[in-house]
């Protein structure tokens, strides 16, 4: 009876899925692609795998947009709009920003510099 019961035990372990490893919460950066809507208006699409929440692809978003307005030789960036999606384990963010040379109005600006920096330091790819 006891063997019986070690064999359903056994039986049972192996439907379970195996435990999360450290490697399936490293993100994987896709890429960013960059559209220039008008003049210093900066549409940014980035996706990623591995997200574990929508602000881990918002976050690649915000460094591109960082990265982009020190490119083009601005200091500074304002956030207008994210969207972030999931399918199929692809996390997708569609970000628009607003690049220039002072800090913009608004309560969503980035230093450029300031925030490339903090997404290096993070292993956040940019553009």
């Amino acid at each position: 009876m006891k063997r019986l019961a070690a064999i359903g035990l056994l039986a049972l372990s192996a439907c379970e899925p195996a435990p999360p490893t450290a490697e399936d919460f490293i993100p994987e950066y896709k890429g960013v692609e960059t559209v220039l809507l008008d003049g210093d208006l900066v549409q940014f699409n980035v996706a990623m795998t591995k997200a574990r929440e929508p602000a881990n692809v918002a976050a690649y978003a915000e460094c591109a947009a960082a990265q982009y307005a020190l490119i083009r030789g601005y200091g500074f960036a304002r956030h207008v709009r994210t969207n972030v999606e999931i399918e199929g384990g692809i996390w997708r963010a569609d970000a628009v920003y607003t690049i220039s040379p002072s800090l913009p109005r608004g309560l969503k600006t980035i230093d450029a510099e300031v925030v490339t920096a903090n997404c290096r330091e993070k292993g956040i790819p940019t553009v």
